[in-house]
């Protein structure tokens, strides 16, 4: 049985050894699961949220509360570079010393954003945004915005130890197996427990939502829509029976059916977008996949998601790009 889900600063226990706990976000989708396991005479968590005063208080009450229950953070697993999952990475790993456990890639992705703030990579964005066919409002939008990343991720840590796929985790005396993830985020790291069945599903498997696949400006040539799909069947070996942890929503179990409905979602959008691209640009294209106008703040993300299944079609050779006179790419099939 599912408990109820857990108030701020507060943990729900699904398993012996096993807690759940949930800080809001002050964006989609408003909250983000972090877990707790039992680590000998501690507790190693897995993700830790954005770096906010918000998100600080609430992990001072869960520390000295029955969360924690008297007993410390002895490790941290970062599944992913998000702020959602690493934002207080830094803050944890120097109040605790601990060494946060994270994939190389995700680890390395974070250390380039955190740094990379200057007004040259902003312009990049801007540009990247242009050539999809977005407004001038938005790419004026993204210049004013400035680097989004660092402002939600406290300083980072200058060590950590790395993870890999593949790769098994002795937590509280049990084996976790590690697999990870592509396309959300380059190499996101989840964890198997064979013996109790839990998968710790991170951000690539949740429970009424396809995760944000994205095209990004400093990998314009990446399928990272291919490469969702393609890691999502490392987890069908896995028992249809597993309880599933996702990052955002509730635990589920139905792990196949759940893996059918994501491929089967992203299957339907390539196929809208193939009906509806001619010399479009994504811009042009985003109302195929979006029912309601984004605004500016979420432009990115939409611009990004078409860019991501255009870019899948490319790949598969049904669909060809080209840019116009202005530098916008257009679409068509191929």
């Amino acid at each position: 049985m599912i408990p109820d889900i857990p108030a701020p600063g507060q943990a729900a226990t699904l398993r012996p050894g096993l807690r759940w706990l949930r800080f809001p976000l002050p964006f989609p989708p408003s909250h983000v699961n972090v877990w707790l396991l039992e680590d000998g005479p501690g507790w190693l968590a897995i993700d830790c949220s954005i770096a906010n005063d918000a998100a600080r208080d609430l992990w001072r009450k869960a520390l000295g509360g029955e969360a924690f229950g008297g007993r410390p953070l002895r490790r941290l697993l970062v599944t992913h570079f998000h702020p959602d999952h690493a934002g207080l990475m830094g803050w944890l790993a120097e109040h605790h010393g601990i060494c946060p456990l994270m994939t190389k890639i995700e680890w390395l992705q974070a250390r380039a954003l955190f740094f990379d703030t200057g007004v040259e990579m902003v312009e990049h964005q801007a540009r990247f945004a242009e050539a999809a066919g977005a407004p001038a409002e938005y790419a004026d939008f993204i210049r004013a915005r400035g680097p989004l990343y660092v402002k939600s991720v406290s300083p980072l840590p200058r060590v950590f130890e790395a993870i890999s796929d593949g790769q098994s985790l002795m937590i509280g005396g049990q084996p976790w197996l590690v697999i990870t993830g592509q396309g959300h985020a380059p190499d996101m790291a989840c964890l198997f427990n064979a013996e109790a069945r839990i998968l710790i599903a991170a951000d690539q498997i949740l429970p009424r939502i396809s995760p944000y696949i994205g095209l990004h400006a400093g990998e314009p040539a990446a399928d990272p829509l291919g490469a969702f799909l393609a890691s999502l069947d490392r987890f069908r070996v896995l028992p249809e029976d597993t309880l599933v942890l996702p990052s955002h929503g509730e635990p589920f179990h139905g792990l196949h059916a759940r893996l059918d409905w994501l491929a089967a979602h992203h299957a339907e959008r390539l196929s809208l977008l193939m009906d509806a691209m001619a010399d479009s640009s994504a811009h042009d294209l985003l109302p195929v996949l979006f029912r309601r106008p984004l605004d500016l703040r979420n432009l990115g993300f939409g611009l990004g998601e078409t860019l991501a299944h255009l870019r899948r079609l490319q790949v598969m050779d049904e669909a060809v790009a080209e840019p116009d006179a202005a530098g916008v790419m257009r679409w068509r099939r191929a």
